[in-house]
């Protein structure tokens, strides 16, 4: 099961196609409609391995062979006939599930797609098929429209249509920004600049490549290893840096450090690179080269707690005051594979806990998802179509600074160990602009459109007095187009709406006698005859 639906692998003798998940969908509204009885059966892990053997299901063999020598219940379900008792199928399955088939609401099968084994290159193309159930058909007529608006909405259609980024098989998982997707990457990367000024953040530059002592150290190499990008330096082991950490551990330790000199945040719009599966790439939400805006904080142990409400108030800040995101908190724990004693652990999952109440925040608490070194607040905004996105994280690490022997001279006199947070607002900014087009449609906020407003000219005549318009808005900082092509008015109106423009600025003959401009609002579809000077005024 996944969210809002479920599905389902085959490895088939041919290649599934659309019409087939009509066919399927009404094979099973006669299962539905026979109330078959779900019987859970559980078998030792040699007699389910040598029955999945004989019905020749290699793949699930593989499965309960590894619950058998881990020593966990195995369990198969099947489908009964309420009448006759007889099974007409049978599948292993950890379940639960419902009584029987009546029980299962209105369905639709999604789509077809492709699918390794277990998710790795290595295996074999498997046919997934994805479905949905709803308990009414008032809910999955509702979904099914909110599918098809998301469709409209796609950032990977959208990015083309507005000229925004292309990507190439040449460099999977890697984005082309072209000069007007630049552009919208360029604003969110000053926007932040200007609010990382304000808040006491310094800026650092960091190289990409690291020898694999760096990672070693981190526990990165470890843990993380195969979702690096390993390379050869000097006749070395190194890889292309996943996450920016260990370099600014590096940074910290390049100086003699002081009391006076925490808080210190440290961040970073360095490229990573993180070697995802090729099928689990998806547009610009799932890459493999990106950057984030990262940071890390130093701070000394009693300004801990205050160092995490700023990262909350500043997260506040971007999803509600600039981009009016709702979002929910999520505090997650000690993962399974970690480092790390249990109480260093209990400290740092307190003092997120604490920080989270003192700031008013709601959350609730998902156990066992934190980093490898250390547990974490996520921050999930809901877009337009309701839709979650995790983004913004504050993560507290004692590990760490331990592994690089951060130090720190206390106002004892004493030498101290820093406590890190690692931070990030928007997180990806691939993955932010991504969001940030399907929940507006791609019609971006002014502030980040590419091309704020077009000029247009209702005929060649008018060319003169468009350039002066022009000039008056480049002067003003406004990023601007022309159209002087030959087509009619009502063309050039349907062009920029369809590229999403803020402005159009129409000029006739009435508008150039008054001096003045036709201004048209994407957003509001009203029209106005101001003068260029109050124009501007509005930016």
């Amino acid at each position: 099961a996944i969210e809002n639906g479920f599905y389902y692998d085959f490895d088939l003798p041919r290649t599934l196609i659309p019409e087939d998940l009509a066919i399927l969908e009404d094979k099973m509204r006669k299962i539905i409609n026979q109330k078959q009885k779900f019987v859970m059966k559980e078998e030792p892990g040699d007699k389910a391995v040598e029955f999945l053997k004989k019905v020749e299901q290699k793949y699930k063999v593989e499965l309960a062979q590894e619950l058998s020598a881990a020593g966990e219940k195995i369990t198969f379900y099947e489908n009964v006939l309420p009448d006759t008792g007889k099974a007409m199928f049978v599948d292993l399955c950890k379940g639960p599930h419902v009584e029987h088939t009546g029980q299962i609401g209105p369905i639709k099968l999604m789509k077809i797609s492709g699918a390794y084994w277990r998710g790795s290159e290595k295996n074999p193309m498997l046919q997934r098929i994805y479905g949905t159930c709803w308990h009414t058909k008032e809910e999955l007529h509702d979904y099914l429209q909110q599918i098809e608006e998301a469709k409209k909405r796609d950032h990977r259609k959208l990015g083309v249509q507005l000229g925004l980024f292309q990507f190439h098989d040449i460099s999977p998982g890697s984005v082309f920004f072209l000069p007007k997707g630049t552009i919208v990457f360029n604003e969110l990367v000053s926007f932040l600049r200007k609010e990382y000024t304000k808040r006491g953040y310094k800026e650092v530059i960091t190289p990409l490549v690291y020898d694999k002592s760096l990672w070693e150290q981190s526990g990165h190499w470890e843990h993380y290893k195969e979702n690096m990008f390993q390379v050869q330096m000097d006749d070395r082991e190194a890889s292309l840096k996943p996450m920016n950490c260990p370099s600014h551990m590096l940074i910290y330790k390049m100086d003699l450090r002081s009391y006076r000199d925490l808080p210190l945040r440290i961040a970073d719009f360095a490229m990573l690179h993180r070697n995802e599966v090729r099928g689990a790439l998806g547009g610009m939400t799932r890459v493999r080269k990106f950057c984030m805006d990262d940071a890390h904080l130093f701070v000394a142990e009693n300004q801990l707690e205050d160092e995490i409400i700023n990262c909350i108030d500043f997260v506040k800040y971007i999803y509600k005051e600039v981009f009016d995101f709702d979002y929910d908190v999520v505090l997650s724990t000690k993962p399974e594979k970690s480092m790390g004693t249990e109480g260093q652990w209990k400290n740092a999952e307190n003092a997120l806990e604490k920080a989270l109440k003192k700031a008013g925040v709601e959350f609730t608490v998902n156990p066992g998802d934190g980093a490898f070194y250390g547990p974490k607040i996520d921050f999930r905004i809901k877009d337009s179509l309701k839709r979650e996105w995790q983004c913004a994280t504050v993560q507290v690490d004692f590990q760490m600074p331990l592994r690089f022997q951060l130090e720190y001279e206390g106002n004892d006199g004493k030498m101290h160990t820093p406590v890190v947070i690692h931070r990030a607002i928007l997180g990806s900014l691939e993955r932010f602009m991504a969001i940030l087009i399907e929940h507006y449609a791609g019609a971006l906020p002014v502030w980040l459109a590419p091309v704020q407003a077009i000029i247009l000219p209702v005929s060649d005549k008018f060319n003169d007095y468009s350039r002066e318009v022009g000039d008056s808005l480049e002067k003003g900082g406004i990023r601007y187009e022309i159209d002087m092509s030959n087509e009619t008015l009502g063309k050039k109106i349907r062009n920029a709406e369809l590229n999403k423009i803020p402005y159009m600025l129409v000029v006739g003959e009435k508008e150039v006698e008054a001096k003045k401009i036709a201004v048209r609002d994407y957003a509001t579809k009203k029209q106005e005859v101001i003068e260029v000077k109050e124009f501007l005024s509005r930016f």
